[in-house]
């Protein structure tokens, strides 16, 4: 073997974060919750928080997040993920405190939790997985998916008189006066990437500074709920999903 050929760790133009163990991703091919995961753990070994990170997972596609992750983790009820990260931060205030949820979680069954723990300023922070689908238990249409958008309970598309309109929770957390920091990236292409990861070291920052609860949505793909290929995948988010959820920050008081 040429040993030219071999391509050494500090080569590599992508290297793992210490973070992330070796066990397999169960995320289809494709998914955002990957790429997600990596900054996470980049944020965090840049922060140098490895041993005073909790994350708080509750139901969904990334309900195993922390087999992943090594750090601390604490599992919540479907949708209860904000009230768990509460106690936690008000028992550990040291500790840089984050849930990590899908729509359905957050945008559904966890709507209450989600909005009066950001309303109180829990210094948190939540980040926020849309990508318009149930994507764990067969794609349903969830609170964010798209006008028009066909899932296996709207097969037909989804129609505002019967189901009503997307919900768009960062608009909302903007108006909370106990947020400081909410902001909407995408993780589709590299740039986005890199801004994602600007984005959720700010949201942390914040949250350990003290000023308030910050909420980072991703708008995300889901190619098996949505039948499409990884690449097509991307394709359909930047066409439509982004004209609904654009990019870029919604509220920064992190200043004032």
């Amino acid at each position: 073997m040429d040993q030219n050929n071999i391509i050494s760790p500090e080569n590599l133009v992508y290297a793992k974060p210490e973070l992330m163990n070796d066990t397999p991703m169960h995320y289809c091919a494709g998914c955002s919750h990957g790429v997600v995961h990596k900054l996470v753990a980049e944020v965090v070994s840049d922060m140098g928080l490895e041993e005073k990170t909790v994350g708080v997972c509750p139901v969904g596609c990334a309900v195993f997040a922390y087999r992943y992750l090594d750090i601390d983790w604490q599992e919540a009820a479907h949708g209860r993920a904000p009230a768990v990260a509460t106690a936690i931060k008000r028992v550990w205030p040291d500790r840089l405190v984050f849930t990590y949820q899908g729509d359905g979680d957050l945008a559904c069954i966890g709507t209450a939790e989600t909005i009066h723990a950001l309303n109180r300023g829990e210094n948190m922070t939540i980040i926020f997985i849309n990508n318009a689908i149930y994507g764990m238990t067969g794609g349903q249409m969830a609170p964010t998916t798209l006008l028009g958008q066909k899932t296996s309970t709207c097969p037909y598309g989804r129609d505002p008189e019967l189901h009503g309109y997307p919900l768009k929770m960062t608009e909302i957390a903007a108006q909370l006066d106990g947020t400081c920091y909410v902001t909407r990236q995408s993780v589709d292409t590299v740039a986005s990437v890199r801004a994602a990861k600007k984005a959720i070291r700010k949201a942390f920052e914040s949250s350990m500074a003290g000023k308030g609860s910050s909420l980072v949505e991703i708008v995300s793909t889901c190619s098996s709920g949505w039948k499409l290929t990884p690449v097509k995948a991307n394709e359909w988010l930047r066409e439509h999903m982004l004209a609904y959820y654009p990019k870029g920050d919604l509220k920064d008081t992190t200043d004032l």
